[in-house]
């Protein structure tokens, strides 16, 4: 049995955590908020350590740590230093994918499209995996993993990383029916909409700014409103679970 944590609330893991202002950061931070020591995982050095320094300035606890989740050694190195700290994991978030930039079908390269899948669905089959180990002897835990509308369907130029997400929509619904059972609430969320974080703001030297712009006020969706949706999940006691939750803004046909 893994000891507790002083604060008796555990860890979490986020893979696809970059900055404070994106879906990934905006999940940390929440998380960190209710008390559990964050692993924030990404790729980029900078972004996750300036995350990690961010939420232990604002009282705290997170790690950050820096791999590709697509590769399984590296996958399975995270969760090892997780088990080094001593602490129950609660909550996994898998959060991880490639930009979604259109591309007519036959431009794409049998490289582009296995990059999108190893990033956006591969990486989610290694870290639910791994989450799931850890969680199973404790009998509790939450696994969420970030989807999209291009979960739902493929539109023509996203052929790619719709593959990509229904793929882990798939895995998510495979894992819930297998392990919920056995105590593991695994949810997907299904994100659609723009998002109004850092990824798009810098998009495309101005083109990002200009497409939230022209979506107006609330026309997107808020990361610390997402994150809260993501926490309000894995509160939920367990004779209520959702496995599929969809969230836009109100302005946002479906």
């Amino acid at each position: 049995m893994s000891k507790i944590a002083p604060n008796g609330k555990g860890c979490a893991v986020v893979i696809g955590a970059g900055t404070r202002q994106g879906v990934g950061g905006a999940v940390c931070a929440r998380l960190a908020t209710a008390g559990l020591h964050v692993y924030a995982v990404g790729r980029t050095a900078e972004r996750v350590e300036s995350l990690a320094a961010d939420i232990r300035n604002s009282g705290g606890a997170a790690t950050a740590i820096v791999a590709d989740t697509s590769e399984p050694a590296q996958v399975a190195r995270v969760f090892q230093q997780i088990a080094q700290g001593g602490q129950p994991l609660e909550i996994m978030v898998f959060n991880a994918a490639e930009r979604n930039i259109p591309k007519p079908f036959l431009e794409m390269t049998p490289e582009y499209i296995e990059n999108l899948w190893r990033v956006g669905c591969f990486a989610g089959f290694l870290a639910g995996h791994e989450a799931l180990r850890a969680m199973l002897p404790n009998g509790r835990g939450t696994l969420i993993f970030t989807g999209a509308s291009a979960s739902m369907r493929g539109r023509a130029k996203f052929a790619g990383f719709a593959s990509a997400k229904a793929g882990l929509r798939a895995f998510a619904q495979s894992m819930a029916r297998e392990f919920g059972p056995k105590g593991i609430h695994v949810a997907h969320v299904v994100i659609d909409g723009l998002v109004a974080g850092d990824r798009i703001r810098s998009f495309g030297a101005g083109v990002g700014q200009a497409l939230l712009w022209s979506k107006g006020e609330d026309g997107t969706l808020d990361p610390d409103a997402i994150a809260e949706a993501f926490w309000q999940v894995h509160a939920q006691p367990k004779s209520a679970w959702t496995h599929e939750l969809d969230l836009r803004p109100f302005k946002e046909e479906f």
